[in-house]
C-alpha cells in the first residue's frame, strides 16, 4: 500500500513565531485516521522565525529525532547538553525517564525542521541527547541517521527497532529500499517531486507505505528524502 498525503491536507497551526504542519494528530489537530504509522507517532514540519523558539519544556518516554532542513536549531537541556544543529544534520533526544529542554532558532533567518517522534520499546530509560553531521553529497543513496536496529552501529542510537534515513538526490537518481515483514515506512521529499513505485508525490507530501516487499524511490527534481522505517505498535513498550 502506498498512500500519498498531500501537504495541503495536513493539520497545522500558526503561532506567529511558529508555522507548524502535522502529518499526524498533534496538539489541537486531531484526526483518528492519522494517529501515527506503526511506532512512528509524530512528524511535524515546523518553520521557526528568527530569534524565537520552544521555551523549556519536558518530555518522557519518546525518541525525538530532529532533521534540520534550513538554518539551524540550538538545543539546551538540564542534563547540561548544548548544541547547534545545522541544515542537513540531525539530532536525537531520547527522553527516557524525563528530560527538560529548549530549542531556539538563534539565526537571522527562518529555520525549518522535521520533528519526528518514535515510541520506544522500553520505558524510563536514561535520557540523552546527541547530534551528528552526515554526508550531504547528492549520491542518490540513503544514509541511516538514527537507529535502534541491530547492525546500524554508525547511526545515532534510539530505543526502538526503527530507523531514520536521509539522502540527497539529483533529478533522475533512484534507489530501492527493502521492507521487512510487518514494517511501516513513511517518507517525505524536502524540495522536489519524487515517485515511489511510480506513484508521484510533491515536495513535503507524506508517503505512507506498508505491506510491500520493497519500494523504488526516484527523484524527478533535485531534493532530499527523509524516511522512517518503523515496526508495528506491538513493539511499543506498554
Amino acid at each position: 500500500m502506498i498512500d500519498v498525503r498531500p501537504f495541503s491536507t495536513l493539520g497545522g497551526a500558526e503561532y506567529g513565531w511558529l508555522k507548524a504542519k502535522h502529518h499526524f494528530s498533534f496538539a489541537n489537530y486531531h484526526d483518528m485516521s492519522r494517529m501515527g504509522w506503526g511506532a512512528l507517532r509524530v512528524w511535524n514540519d515546523d518553520t521557526i522565525s528568527p530569534f524565537t523558539g520552544f521555551d523549556p519544556h519536558g518530555h518522557r518516554d519518546m525518541e525525538i529525532v530532529t532533521y534540520v532542513r534550513k538554518g539551524a536549531i540550538t538545543h539546551t537541556d538540564r542534563l547540561g547538553n548544548v548544541g547547534r544543529t545545522e541544515a542537513g544534520d540531525v539530532q536525537v533526544m531520547s527522553a527516557g525517564k524525563g528530560i527538560v529542554h529548549s530549542e531556539y532558532n538563534q539565526e537571522p533567518d527562518d529555520t525549518q525542521i522535521f520533528q519526528i517522534w518514535i515510541m520506544p520499546n522500553k520505558r524510563h530509560a536514561e535520557p540523552y541527547w546527541e547530534a551528528r553531521t552526515f554526508p550531504k553529497e547528492q549520491n542518490g543513496r540513503l544514509t541511516v541517521l538514527a537507529s535502534g536496529r541491530t547492525g546500524d552501529t554508525d547511526a545515532l542510537p534510539i530505543n526502538q527497532d526503527a530507523a531514520v534515513l536521509g539522502g540527497s538526490f539529483k533529478a533522475g537518481d533512484s534507489t530501492t529500499y527493502t521492507l521487512g515483514k510487518g514494517r511501516y515506512l513513511y517518507l517525505v521529499s524536502t524540495d522536489g517531486k519524487i515517485e515511489v513505485n511510480g506513484t508521484r508525490a510533491e515536495s513535503r507530501d507524506g508517503v505512507a507505505i506498508s505491506d510491500l516487499d520493497s519500494v523504488e524511490i526516484k527523484a524527478l527534481e533535485d531534493t532530499q528524502v527523509v524516511l522512517v522505517d518503523a515496526p508495528g505498535l506491538d513493539a511499543v513498550a506498554a
